[in-house]
């Protein structure tokens, strides 16, 4: 074997060895997610602000750790997310706090791999915090079991919750204003009144002070706790239930153009009642049917009842469900992000608009995915699609195709007449973002004679104010995300 050979071996071995290296680091790096919102070293973050994440397929999950100190957990520690890309505080986050974050991916097997921290800063709280309300039972809820506990929304800032409880309007006998802490949740350590009216008092307080202004609110028990329960048939041995069975979702969307609105059910119920749910403890009867029209965006109640006989004269077995009811549009694209790496393009939609959209780059029918984010996908072009998920339309853009050789004019006449007065990049579509960097002008020595913004209006054919005489020459465009592209051009005059 000559000293050659030996040689391009050696070449190719460091080449290949290089290669290998680098797509371990490549792919090592395209393991980890980043935050989305809030972004790394933010200020005055929400209490109630919900973190979110890029989507990282491949994976188990995540384990999310919150605390105030670097790699810190005090505040959340290893909690497992499952696959949600999101993540809401129960009871708020501390205020005027740096906080740190940090994101761990979950494998299948091995152990999880920690990605970049993140870190932010909380708002400082200036006033009381805003009224709770009963999420359970829900405010006006029927034939409640007397063995129920009680559980009310966070209010963003607080920091505990003053709570009454009683048989009459303002009454306390059950519960007088005890502090529970920083929770959403009390169990009464008694059974409450049968077939009573309960009369309920959140008051939320933080280091300003209580909240007092806040609404009463009210349900009603049942005769006994068996009364409406579930029980098993004699006759087929299967659970029966006597309270209606209520399946619709919680989040109804609607589209804008479309009100009223008309929400149906095909529950079965021996009777129906819908309501607008107010923020005080009013709520205004709209149907007692098996559908409802709806002329705005809110929260609405649907309660659905069955009539038991009892010894003790008929009940209603009632069972309540708070909907929300929101908007929804079709988006609008505001940009779309095209980075060349090795594997092939990612492409990021971004949008705008009151829906909830899912995302495709394939056709109008999909199929489509939930994240905006679409990876490794071939160099050739696409049309983004952007579908509400509620019905509500889809929008379409192309992407941005690569710049070629052929947005470069192969020739221009620099003599004043107003028609090709400049060289100069030409974008391939209308209100194209330009990922050129810089471009550079050279003669056909190879002297560079004008290094050239690609925003400008171009190059008007001198080099020291001087024309430059009829010639060809040379030009280098440097990209930010794409290898250079080089060619030539001719000067007329």
């Amino acid at each position: 074997m000559t000293q050659n050979n030996i040689l391009n071996k050696k070449m190719d071995f460091i080449m290949r060895f290089s290669f290998l290296l680098f797509s371990c680091s490549f792919f090592y790096g395209q393991e980890c997610t980043s935050f989305i919102y809030p972004e790394n070293g933010s200020n005055n973050i929400d209490l109630d602000a919900t973190l979110t994440w890029q989507e990282v397929s491949g994976f188990n999950g995540y384990l999310l750790s919150i605390g105030t100190s670097p790699q810190g957990r005090d505040i959340l520690d290893r909690k497992p997310i499952g696959t949600d890309t999101f993540y809401k505080p129960e009871f708020g986050f501390p205020s005027n706090s740096t906080l740190y974050a940090t994101l761990s991916l979950v494998p299948y097997d091995g152990a999880p791999i920690a990605c970049d921290e993140l870190v932010f800063s909380t708002i400082s709280v200036t006033t009381k915090p805003p009224c709770s309300q009963l999420i359970t039972p829900i405010n006006n809820a029927g034939s409640v079991t007397i063995i129920t506990d009680l559980e009310w929304e966070y209010a963003p800032t607080a920091t505990g919750y003053f709570l009454s409880i009683g048989t009459t309007p303002n009454g306390s006998e059950i519960l007088n204003n005890e502090d529970v802490k920083n929770v959403l949740s009390y169990k009464p350590p008694e059974d409450l009144p049968q077939n009573s009216n309960i009369y309920v008092r959140i008051k939320p307080y933080n280091e300003i002070g209580t909240t007092t202004a806040c609404t009463e609110e009210v349900f009603t028990t049942s005769f006994a706790v068996y009364v409406c329960d579930p029980y098993i048939s004699e006759t087929t041995g299967e659970l029966t239930y006597r309270a209606p069975q209520i399946n619709l979702p919680n989040v109804v969307g609607i589209c804008s153009d479309e009100l009223p609105y008309t929400i149906s059910t095909d529950d079965i119920a021996e009777g129906f009642r819908w309501y607008l749910t107010n923020s005080g403890s009013e709520e205004t009867l709209l149907s007692e049917t098996q559908s409802v029209a709806v002329s705005s965006p809110g929260k609405y109640r649907i309660e659905a009842y069955n009539t038991i006989s009892t010894d003790a004269g008929n009940i209603e077995c009632t069972s309540s469900k708070l909907i929300d009811v929101v908007a929804s549009e079709p988006a609008t694209i505001t940009e779309i992000k095209v980075t060349n790496l090795l594997l092939g393009k990612t492409i990021a939609v971004s949008v705008t608009g009151g829906g909830q959209y899912e995302y495709s780059l394939t056709s109008r029918n999909g199929p489509f995915q939930d994240s905006s984010i679409f990876i490794e996908m071939p160099n050739t072009n696409y049309t983004a699609y952007v579908r509400d998920k509620n019905g509500c339309g889809t929008t379409e853009r192309s992407v941005d195709r690569d710049i070629s050789l052929k947005d470069f004019p192969s020739f221009f006449t620099p003599n004043g007449d107003g028609i090709n007065d400049y060289w100069q990049f030409i974008p391939p579509v209308e209100n194209f973002e330009s990922v050129i960097e810089v471009i550079y002008i050279f003669n056909q020595f190879g002297t560079l004679i004008k290094q050239l913004n690609p925003s400008s209006i171009g190059w008007d054919g001198t080099f020291n104010n001087k024309e430059m005489p009829q010639n060809d020459y040379w030009f280098k465009a440097n990209f930010l995300n794409q290898p250079p592209i080089k060619g030539h051009f001719t000067l007329k005059r």
